[in-house]
């Protein structure tokens, strides 16, 4: 009788935590993607024969014809949306039903990372992000512009020397250094060299921070789903050796300009601003000057920060200069890779990019402003192109705060209550690659971003920096800092193809980022000039 008793038990728990969770949709008669036990649909992601695009694309083109349907990450059931008019409707008209993510950094895991503004969630978020948005606004863009500059100055400047004949390179590997300068000087204070010094600690820690290896994917899945047991086993979002090197670099630094009325125009400085108080205000500049991605959430979200009781914590202010870090260093050059793989297999593109710079180099005197560089209208064509075919951020994930009824609109619907705590999943790299929004989705055509062109882009369908109060706070610095880059970039040498250049691109499906097996391989040479 006690074996009958335990299989019994068995039995019930295996029902309970297996088999039930994968009724849910079923059991609200809304069409799902049919899961695995345990896995869900992302069984693919863990045999590493499918890359994420890959499965996100799959799932977002099952069911063309519904606004939404049922998912499951793993056990957890989610809401997939692709209706451009209800993904405006959850982020911006409804956002404060929509206003968290699932939280996957709790603070017990990591006292820095779990206070990043990514991580935070409610009032918490609310404080922070009224603190932090008057210091990421265009004119605060405007105020690191120089210090950018130079670093792509001296990038080029180190190419420039190798590239009589053409060189091979990973551009990957090149970008995330001159990521790493980039954001070392503007967020934390610190000139490296990463060209030259290739083993400064400051790109190592970078280097390492960033790479998404199975150890890390491991960290994170264990943080997500049994947060308990990795508590118990006291197992760490990240090693110590990375919170403590950023904090240390950090307190250094403020105690240096809090001794010294230390002034310079990076990060540290405007987020000093916002501990005095002393910068609390929004520019009155267009925000949308800086490029067509930037998403205008200005009337959605206040920046008033006189509910913030406290001043920024020296961790609070690490959190957030890792977050400006993190911005920095991998997203950008991860963008930065795909546009030049796009430049270099459309060389028409590129040289019709060069004669704008070429054109803006004259206007200036042959020193890059600001205001110019932001004139670029075929610059910006090609970012917003780029980041449409490859957004870094290839989904959104928001998390249902309090039942929320969906009205229906068409025959098939009928009103459906998303309850607390449900999972709200917006597959971007799925509406970027639908014909519907972007005819001929698999070709780079930077006209579809013209002042003609534009006004038919759908409203709800580009999103690759998010949409609503909560999309990504650092945008425009990301789009300044690859605009710099490839500014000075171009006006000096030519990006091409070679023999290690794998044509057609394909993502890597043993990776958790968007990078192809084979690398970024591409050719700097000197570029020719029209006689």
């Amino acid at each position: 009788m006690l074996w009958i008793a335990v299989l019994t038990v068995l039995a019930y728990i295996t029902y309970k935590s297996v088999i039930k969770p994968m009724s849910y949709w079923k059991k609200r008669n809304i069409v799902y993607s049919k899961p695995w036990p345990i896995f869900g649909n992302m069984p693919a992601l863990l045999t590493r024969t499918k890359s994420f695009v890959e499965v996100l694309e799959e799932l977002y083109n099952e069911f063309p014809d519904r606004r939404y349907n049922g998912i499951f990450a793993f056990r957890q059931p989610q809401l997939l949306i692709r209706d451009p008019e209800l993904i405006k409707q959850i982020t911006i008209k409804d956002f404060d039903y929509f206003m968290d993510r699932t939280r996957q950094i709790p603070e017990q895991a990591d006292p820095i990372f779990s206070k990043i503004l990514v991580s935070l969630n409610g009032q918490e978020w609310k404080d922070m992000r009224a603190v932090l948005s008057p210091s990421f606004t265009s004119n605060k863009m405007k105020f690191m512009f120089q210090l950018i500059s130079e670093c792509a100055e001296k990038f080029t400047e180190y190419f420039g020397k190798q590239s009589k004949n053409t060189i091979s390179v990973e551009m990957k590997e090149i970008f995330t250094k001159f990521t790493n300068d980039a954001i070392a000087t503007t967020a934390f204070g610190v000139t490296v060299d990463s060209l030259n010094e290739k083993d400064n600690e400051f790109y190592l820690m970078g280097k390492e921070l960033t790479n998404v290896g199975v150890a890390r994917a491991l960290r994170f899945f264990g943080h997500s789903f049994f947060p308990a047991l990795m508590r118990l086993l006291r197992i760490s979002m990240f090693p110590s050796s990375f919170t403590d090197f950023f904090r240390r670099i950090i307190k250094e630094t403020i105690e240096v300009r809090e001794k010294y009325g230390t002034v310079r125009p990076d990060m540290i400085h405007l987020l000093l601003q916002t501990r005095t108080g002393t910068s609390l205000k929004e520019d009155n500049r267009n925000e949308n000057e800086i490029g067509f991605a930037v998403v205008d959430a200005s009337s959605t979200v206040k920046t008033e920060v006189q509910y913030r009781r406290t001043p920024l914590t020296d961790d609070e202010i690490t959190a957030q200069a890792l977050l400006f870090f993190l911005a920095g260093f991998e997203t950008t050059a991860t963008l930065s890779c795909f546009m030049s793989y796009e430049l270099a297999v459309n060389p028409d593109i590129q040289k019709r990019l060069q004669n704008e710079i070429d054109e803006a180099l004259e206007k200036c005197n042959g020193k890059i402003t600001y205001d110019v560089l932001l004139g670029m209208k075929y610059m910006d064509m090609v970012v917003s192109e780029t980041l449409r075919k490859w957004p870094p951020g290839i989904a959104l994930e928001r998390r249902c705060l309090n039942n929320y009824t969906l009205q229906p609109e068409f025959l098939n619907e009928k009103p459906l209550i998303i309850e607390k705590d449900i999972s709200i999943l917006i597959p971007v790299v799925g509406i970027h690659h639908d014909p519907k929004y972007f005819p001929d989705p698999d070709k780079f055509n930077p006209e579809r971003f013209s002042v003609v062109n534009k006004p038919n882009i759908v409203p709800g369908s580009y999103l690759p920096f998010g949409a609503g109060p909560r999309s990504c706070i650092a945008s425009r610095f990301a789009l300044m800092e690859t605009k710099i880059l490839f500014f000075h970039l171009l006006a000096t040498l030519d990006i091409v193809t070679t023999e290690k250049t794998p044509i057609p691109l394909v993502i890597s499906k043993k990776k958790f980022v968007l990078v192809p097996d084979e690398g970024f391989w591409l050719g700097l040479q000197q570029r020719k000039k029209n006689l």
